[in-house]
């Protein structure tokens, strides 16, 4: 006879880990189930770092997630005495009409948040490693820093495993059988489980899960590249003197980088909204490119020189885009033992711990203290 669960959870990153971990910890009888190993590099949680600030570009709508996310993951380093958020600053920059300026500062106006602009004198004069065009003028926001995603999922899964969950790797999901009268069966390549929830939190592949189950959210996966250049003078990329940054320059495209992390001699960059990729979470090219770290090396030529050219490594990433940008959640509208967190559109990753909050509540409670209206399945 099948194992039998209070909830079962596909994909083990960065939501599904927090997800186990919520659960768990309010009592319940947890199945994560990972196709491969734990805090792997083939999906979208890897690479050092990830931002996390609050006068969100993306939608003022965000910030009371974003508030909660900065609890929950100090909650988390308590817990487990680790260190996974460093706080640095972040500096977004572009003309005032650029949407990095524009929308960063209307965020920041609707909830109060303290921000300061820099004009382009200013700018030059605090951050001589940036060289912005005259129109140019930054917004500086001084909680903006970046998380360590990989240690961030272990520290999830460890603390996940000690509440009792049962957390399997290696491990990937053949079929999923909904039952009419409630409950779920998850067959695997190794045996077959069963439990009143489930879960999809499975990233760049919740594109087939979501097909097979008729959820009605279009979701686009794209190939992304990560890189990494060593800098002459690394003592100007300290996190105590190099915020992060995020840089809308003339011709639309939007880069951003970070300072040093701890024990690291080379700087990460990347870009946005460029060098972007469709593909599918199992035909990625993992491949870098010549061409695709030359154009990096051009925009950092021109506008972080002190960056400097000696190419360090790349690596690929990929996002899992809805069509309007912003996350799907919630339950499945013909089946309510189905819950599903995806489409994070390249900007989730801040928002783990208050993701896996939500889904535990929905799965517990049947519904979420916060407001998730903007991320409804069935808005498309």
């Amino acid at each position: 006879m099948p194992m039998s669960y209070d909830a079962i959870i596909v994909g083990l990153g960065a939501m599904g880990s927090a997800t186990a971990y919520q659960l768990a910890s309010r009592g319940k009888s947890v199945l994560g189930l990972e196709q491969f190993e734990a805090a792997h590099d083939r999906g979208s949680s890897h690479g050092q770092s990830r931002m996390i600030r609050q006068a969100y570009m993306e939608g003022a709508f965000y910030i009371p997630l974003l508030k909660r996310a900065y609890e929950l993951w100090d909650r988390l380093e308590q817990e487990s005495n680790r260190s996974i958020l460093t706080i640095t600053g972040g500096l977004f920059m572009g003309t005032p009409e650029s949407g990095v300026v524009r929308d960063t500062l209307a965020a920041a106006r609707e909830y109060d948040l303290p921000v300061a602009v820099l004009e382009y004198p200013e700018l030059k004069r605090r951050y001589p490693l940036f060289q912005p065009e005259k129109e140019h003028v930054g917004v500086l926001e001084n909680v903006v820093g970046y998380l360590d995603p990989e240690l961030a999922i272990k520290t999830y899964l460890e603390c996940a495993a000690r509440q009792g969950a049962d957390l399997r790797f290696s491990e990937a999901v053949l079929r999923v059988e909904i039952s009419d009268g409630g409950g779920v069966r998850v067959v695997t390549g190794r045996d077959s489980y069963e439990a009143a929830q489930l879960i999809i939190t499975a990233g760049a592949w919740s594109e087939s899960f979501l097909k097979e189950l008729t959820v009605p959210v279009p979701l686009k996966v794209e190939r992304l590249v990560m890189h990494w250049f060593r800098p002459a003078h690394p003592e100007w990329f300290a996190p105590d003197v190099c915020p992060i940054w995020i840089w809308e320059v003339d011709d639309g495209i939007i880069f951003y980088g970070f300072p040093l992390a701890p024990g690291a001699d080379s700087v990460k960059v990347a870009f946005h909204t460029h060098q972007r990729t469709t593909c599918t979470a199992d035909d990625i090219e993992r491949t870098i490119a010549t061409e695709e770290v030359s154009e990096m090396e051009r925009y950092l030529t021109r506008y972080v020189s002190a960056v400097g050219n000696d190419h360090q490594r790349s690596i690929t990433c990929m996002y899992t885009s809805t069509p309007d940008g912003h996350f799907a959640i919630g339950r499945h509208p013909s089946h309510s033992q189905v819950l599903v967190a995806a489409g994070f559109s390249g900007h989730g990753f801040k928002f783990a711990g208050v993701v896996g909050e939500i889904l535990a509540e929905l799965a517990i409670d049947g519904k979420t203290r916060h407001d998730i209206s903007a991320f409804a399945l069935d808005r498309f």
